[in-house]
């Protein structure tokens, strides 16, 4: 096996174990609302989580297409093909490095933009083209937008099922509403699958082109389904810690509240993916919502001091990221031809 065909193969690897994680980091994405309540049990909610998030993968190569494009680089033999694979596995290193990190601490960053952190990075540490446009265009402005909606929506939502809803028993509305957010947490899953799982294989198409393998014009079948089943056994493994972060420690929630946050957030991660191919964080969209579905109750309900943790950690992830992805490239340099 040649240099380049060696390096392929270890940076798919790699890119596989980044999908694994970002499946056991971003799990409690798509249940930690429904666990909390009891709506579902975990093993339950993680396994449909599993295969909703396989099912999700299939919907889409817009969001892949995206990643794809962040940075140019173009297919080039011997050297020049273990440089730019050296780029893409500097870019993986800086986003599993950052997701492991926030996953021991039990804080719900976004392995999305921990993803794009290491791609900006591990570009700019080796003076590949960064597609600026595209970033602020498909990342920075749905990185705003996606929980400034989540948040907002989510408000309203809960405002409309209060009023609603304003004379029923309350015991009757939570049973009614635990069975509701079965299908909103389906729906979330769906849509962590559509968004998440396509950022592993943008990364895999750019890997096959840096190695001369591939055309990048299309994502191969054999792709969508390594990552779409990595995305899937990750999720099923669970992500105990940040499912108490998000379930918990950020209000109390009930029912009615858990299917607003949910339902509003995947609508918000369909029409990103879908309509505009933008790769926003699942993380995100879904702990704006639930503090917008808990702000209805009082704005004291919500602990800002969490939500503050977990925005700082929000904007640390893509510079962390793209740090380490930075300092990996540098040193990998020193051990190529």
């Amino acid at each position: 096996m040649d240099l380049t065909l060696a390096m392929v193969v270890t940076v798919v690897v790699i890119a596989l174990v980044f999908d694994y994680t970002n499946g056991f980091h971003d799990a409690a994405n798509a249940i930690a609302t429904s666990v909390s309540t009891r709506a579902l049990t975990p093993r339950v909610a993680l396994a449909m989580a599993a295969i909703l998030n396989f099912v999700g993968a299939w919907l889409g190569v817009g969001v892949a297409q995206t990643i794809q494009e962040l940075i140019q680089i173009d297919s080039a033999p011997g050297e020049g093909s273990a440089h730019a694979l050296t780029i893409v596995l500097a870019a993986l290193i800086g986003a599993i490095t950052w997701n492991l990190i926030t996953w021991y601490f039990g804080i719900p960053s976004s392995s999305s933009h921990a993803l794009i952190g290491g791609i900006v990075g591990a570009g700019i540490a080796s003076a590949t083209t960064v597609s600026w446009d595209l970033l602020v265009n498909k990342v920075a402005i749905p990185m705003v937008l996606s929980p400034a909606v989540g948040f907002l929506g989510a408000y309203l939502v809960m405002v409309i099922i209060m009023w609603v809803f304003r004379k029923a028993r309350p015991t009757r509305v939570n049973r009614g509403f635990r069975l509701a957010q079965t299908i909103s947490a389906a729906g979330m899953a769906l849509g962590h699958g559509l968004q998440d799982a396509q950022k592993t294989m943008g990364i895999i198409v750019l890997a096959l082109v840096a190695g001369g393998l591939h055309d990048g014009n299309d994502v191969p079948f054999w792709v969508i389904v390594a990552a779409a089943s990595a995305i899937a056994a990750g999720t099923y493994s669970g992500g105990w810690r940040i499912m108490r972060t998000l379930g918990r420690r950020i209000i109390e929630l009930d029912p009615p509240k858990g299917f607003a946050a949910e339902a509003t957030a995947a609508s918000v991660l369909y029409v990103m993916a879908i309509g505009l191919h933008a790769p926003v964080s699942t993380t995100h969209t879904i702990t704006s919502a639930i503090m917008g579905a808990g702000a209805t109750q009082r704005f004291s309900a919500v602990r800002w001091g969490v939500a503050q943790g977990i925005v700082v950690a929000w904007v640390v992830t893509i510079p962390a990221a793209a740090t380490v992805a930075a300092l990996f490239y540098f040193v990998a340099r020193l051990f190529l031809p």
